[in-house]
């Protein structure tokens, strides 16, 4: 795997890894943020991978299509996308962010991104 490949990658499993200590901390505004961030950077790099060309942009049903993921992720991809941007700043919703979020849609967020890092990481094989 060439270098840059693996810095998308490692990024990514190193946000995945910030996520399980939020969830355990019931941070669950910052676990949606990096479950995002975990998704996204696994798909740059599966992109980076296949096509050898930088991925832009941060919604994750376009890099998902853009990666190759099966259908059967974009409700999930669509669900988690936005988080992006409401899991951090007040004037995206009419709420504050970390009130938005509780253990299970957490816990929802935290599948959603692990099933993106499991197929990236077939990808690779």
């Amino acid at each position: 795997m060439r270098e840059e490949i693996e810095h998308w990658w490692k990024q990514a499993l190193n946000d995945f890894q910030k996520a399980e200590v939020l969830f355990a901390s019931k941070n669950y505004d910052g676990v949606a943020f990096y479950c995002q961030q975990a998704a996204e950077k696994a798909l740059k790099a599966v992109i980076l991978f296949s096509t050898k060309q930088k991925a832009v942009g941060h919604s994750l049903y376009y890099l998902g299509k853009e990666a190759k993921i099966p259908p059967s992720y974009s409700s999930e991809l669509k669900r988690l996308s936005p988080q992006y941007f409401l899991s951090r700043y007040p004037d995206a919703s009419e709420e504050i962010p970390y009130e938005l979020y509780d253990k299970k849609i957490a816990a929802e967020f935290m599948l959603i991104a692990k099933r993106v890092l499991e197929w990236t990481e077939k990808q690779f094989k």
